[in-house]
This record gives C-alpha cells, sequence and structure tokens, in this order.
C-alpha cells in the first residue's frame, strides 16, 4: 500500500472514530426537558404540527400522576350496562426501551374478582407485579401475551408496532374462543377490531382489567430480558429492561449493537451508521 493510500485510510478512519465520539456525547448530555422523542425515536426535521406518532410519545407525559383517580371497575360497569359481556382489558409495555421486543396483554376478568392492590403496573414493586401475575393469570377468563419483534418496530414505527401487539394478543382470545365484545385501552389509540373499543388515558392506574393486562405483559417482559441478558452479557439487560441508562449506552460503546436493538432509535441510530461507514471504508481498500 503506498503513502497516499494510507494517508488516506487513516484520516477516513479518524473521521469515523470522531463521528462515534461525537455520538457517544450527545448520548451522555443530559437534557433539561422531554420532548415527544426523548424515548429515543430517530429524530427527522422538526414539523410544526405534532404527528400521531409524537402525541402517542409525549401522552404518558403530559398526563399527571395525581389526579386522584382509583383503579376500580366504573369502565367495566359502563361497558355492561351497553350491553357488552365480555370485556377485554389491552396494555403494551417496552414501547421506550432501546432493545427488545413490544409486548401486550389482553385480560378478561371475571365480573367482581377479588384484585384488591391491583394498580398500574409502573406503580407496584417486582414483589407484588408477580403476585398479581400469578393471581390474574389463575382467576381470568381468558388472558393473552403478544410480542412484535424489533424488525418490525424499525420498519413500522413503534406506534404501529404498539398497536398491532394488541390487535395479535386480542386475536389471541379468540383463537382461545373467547370472543371479546368491548375493548378497553390503555392510551388513545384504537385497533384494528371489529368490536366496540373504550381508549383510557392513563387506562392501567383507571381500570382493574387493563391493570391486570399491564401486570402480566410486563413480568413477561422482564422475564425475557432477564434470560436475554445471558445471551447478550454487558449490557445490563436484567437490570436496565433495555432502556436507554448511563449503563446501557456505555456497553453500546463499548460493544456496539445487537440484532436486538433498535436502529429506529437514538443512540442507537447514530451508532449503527457509524458502524456502516467503517465497513464502507474497510470494503474499498
Amino acid at each position: 500500500m503506498d503513502s497516499k493510500t494510507e494517508k488516506l485510510k487513516k484520516a477516513r478512519s479518524a473521521k469515523v472514530a470522531a463521528e462515534r465520539k461525537a455520538a457517544a456525547d450527545r448520548a451522555s448530555t443530559p437534557r433539561t426537558r422531554k420532548s415527544p422523542l426523548s424515548t429515543g425515536l430517530k429524530s427527522g426535521r422538526k414539523s410544526t404540527q405534532p404527528t400521531e406518532l409524537q402525541e402517542f410519545l409525549e401522552l404518558e407525559d403530559s398526563t399527571p400522576d395525581h389526579c386522584g383517580w382509583v383503579c376500580g371497575w366504573d369502565f367495566e360497569v359502563a361497558a355492561r350496562a351497553e350491553g357488552s359481556k365480555l370485556i377485554a382489558g389491552v396494555d403494551e409495555v417496552g414501547r421506550g426501551p432501546l432493545f427488545g421486543p413490544v409486548v401486550a396483554a389482553a385480560v378478561v376478568l371475571p365480573k367482581g374478582a377479588d384484585l384488591a392492590g391491583l394498580n398500574d403496573s409502573k406503580k407496584l414493586c417486582e414483589e407484588d407485579r408477580e403476585r398479581f401475575d400469578e393471581l390474574v393469570r389463575g382467576l381470568a377468563v381468558a388472558w393473552a401475551i403478544a410480542e412484535v419483534d424489533v424488525q418490525t418496530i424499525d420498519r413500522i414505527n413503534i406506534l404501529q408496532a404498539s398497536r398491532l401487539a394488541m390487535k395479535i394478543a386480542v386475536e389471541s382470545l379468540a383463537r382461545q374462543g373467547c370472543e371479546v365484545d368491548h375493548l378497553l385501552i390503555d392510551g388513545n389509540q384504537k385497533i384494528d377490531a371489529v368490536c366496540r373499543q373504550t381508549t383510557i388515558v392513563q387506562g392501567d392506574a383507571r381500570s382493574l382489567s387493563i391493570a391486570a393486562a399491564s401486570v402480566i405483559a410486563k413480568v413477561h417482559r422482564d422475564r425475557l430480558l432477564c434470560d436475554l441478558d445471558v445471551r447478550f452479557p454487558g449490557y445490563g439487560l436484567a437490570r436496565n429492561k433495555g432502556y436507554s441508562t448511563p449503563e446501557h449506552k456505555a456497553a453500546l460503546l463499548r460493544l456496539g449493537i445487537t440484532e436486538m436493538h433498535r436502529r429506529s432509535f437514538q443512540p442507537v441510530a447514530e451508532l449503527y451508521e457509524a458502524e456502516i461507514e467503517s465497513i464502507d471504508i474497510e470494503f474499498q481498500f
């Protein structure tokens, strides 16, 4: 290799290294406020109008936790008053992580089930989540869990992947012979289903059916990430569950990205692009 080619190769390698360092600096810089894309989605040109996806991502942040809601049967009672008989609570977990699938659950509870203390899974300690997970699975009329993988998330975006996971979970109930006629869905997004649907902002803290779905979905995903921690050591997945923690971001810089990382999420997207450019440079030589 002549000296000119060697110098060119070193210059391009230095450029890739500088881009990787810039991506790392951006990943480690604290943000002073949350933005609609602070969960990690790769951003593009800003729009003056909020998109459906942006509204979906900022919904949870824009709703205060101190509204005085009680997790109970009010929505189920209202649905039955409209003539519904089989009512399913539907929720998803794993919307924001950099790693792993999004998971949804659908649960049909018997009328008046004793679930005192059940609430949004995020508000329960791990021990209580495990206890309610076992209780819900045991007493539910029917329940189902669905996963949508990373490749699909990157292809159709996290909003559509979340809706798809919920749709698959509801369809799984039907395959069990449980044809629900009313869905209580956490959030503000309906799904592709023919039955009645009620969307409820922070429904996992207001409806016991949705809270039950929230718990079994989260327990399922948490266990999955503990298993994946063995397969992909070094990222702290058993602890961070794939979320964008300092430990996880440092491991991305040290170990690189895996096939289970979401390439449409930052900082994974920038690191992936830097790796592709590095491969292109090496290929040229």
